[in-house]
């Protein structure tokens, strides 16, 4: 890990041309307060950030679920949030028990109530006063805004939801700090719901929000055309009528050509900062490029492997980065996690041919 914190340092140094890094856990400025992290955030707009995000956060490759084939991350949400993410995406599925985390099906993999897990999110949200956090959350079964809405409030979630006051259309969104003063600090998304007063801060994403492809099997996939909403021509049009954007970053390795799995084999290139084919450096640089303005969220699979947060602190401008937290290493060795396929998983997946996304 600290070979991986001096390697994150040069890389940001070098970016933005910094005579020198300082070391994680410090600021120019000790009396400063961070922001997510860096006290050079806390005057920017949401929507003037990139924000890095773990997809499908909820679904662990580790010994609770047998090294699944179907899991996209090593580490759980909170530690993510630990590391420096601000943005946890996850999907979730209606069963009769209530709204569940399940990847593809809930006989894939089973995280358990999107209750349970947000009440963890807001736990640490209660001890972080100086963070915003942004959740995403994929309504694979068209539950209803009164369900969700049930799972917030029960959690105590509800509580830091944030409103939009008016219009976010033209840069509307507040500034962290500013957030962080009203005690505002959730910004929560969420696919296929319908906008109910009584729960305004559960907010339709693609009324706010457009995303690029998010199926890439190649290193040479990563694009920044617009995949969802379908209506939209392109990022410049969609930014320019006041939509976040969000890049898609992770690959999919196959077993056939139908049964996809998250692919760990090219994680360190896809996770890298730099611009070679596949980083994640070269795929923010390059939307940014053809948007004309920065990304406001990336996903990314396996966030602990390459160093993704040294292209987003690149995107932001950050070389004052302060109270990351390593990750504590798993009993489990590389090659284990790799491939172990987890048999529940394998058998669904060869069972039904599916992506596991």
């Amino acid at each position: 890990m600290w070979t991986q914190t001096v390697r994150h340092l040069a890389v940001v140094g070098s970016l933005l041309g910094a005579s020198s890094a300082l070391p994680q856990g410090t600021s120019g400025d000790s009396s400063s307060t961070a922001c997510n992290n860096s006290p050079s955030l806390c005057d920017k707009k949401y929507s003037e950030i990139t924000h890095l995000g773990a997809h499908d956060s909820a679904f662990l490759r580790d010994e609770s679920t047998g090294n699944s084939i179907a899991g996209n991350q090593y580490y759980n949400a909170t530690y993510a949030l630990d590391a420096g993410l601000r943005l946890l995406q996850a999907q979730v599925h209606v069963e009769d028990s209530g709204l569940r985390l399940c990847h593809t099906s809930c006989s894939i993999l089973d995280a358990g109530p999107l209750q349970d897990w947000l009440t963890k999110v807001r736990e640490w949200i209660d001890d972080k006063p100086n963070d915003v956090v942004t959740i995403l959350l994929v309504n694979d079964d068209d539950g209803t805004t009164a369900d969700f809405a049930k799972a917030f409030e029960g959690a105590g979630l509800s509580q830091y939801g944030y409103v939009p006051e008016g219009t976010t259309t033209g840069g509307g969104w507040p500034t962290l700090q500013s957030m962080i003063d009203d005690k505002k600090r959730v910004v929560s998304f969420v696919t296929n719901i319908e906008t109910d007063q009584s729960s305004a801060y559960l907010l339709d994403e693609f009324s706010h929000v457009f995303e690029t492809p998010f199926e890439v099997t190649e290193l040479t996939g990563f694009g920044c055309d617009v995949d969802r909403p379908k209506k939209i021509a392109s990022g410049a049009d969609a930014i320019a009528d006041g939509k976040l954007s969000l890049v898609n970053h992770f690959k999919y390795a196959g077993i056939t050509d139908s049964i996809q799995f998250p692919d760990v084999d090219s994680i360190q290139t896809v996770n890298d900062p730099g611009t070679s084919q596949g980083n994640v450096g070269l795929h923010l640089q390059t939307c940014s490029k053809e948007w004309g303005a920065r990304p406001n969220f990336v996903l990314v699979d396996f966030y602990s492997e390459g160093d993704p947060l040294a292209a987003v602190d690149s995107m932001n401008s950050v070389s004052d980065a302060t109270g990351r937290e390593e990750n504590v290493p798993t009993t489990n060795d590389a090659g284990e996690r790799r491939n172990n396929l987890g048999s529940a998983a394998l058998v669904a997946a060869l069972a039904g041919a599916v992506m596991l996304i």
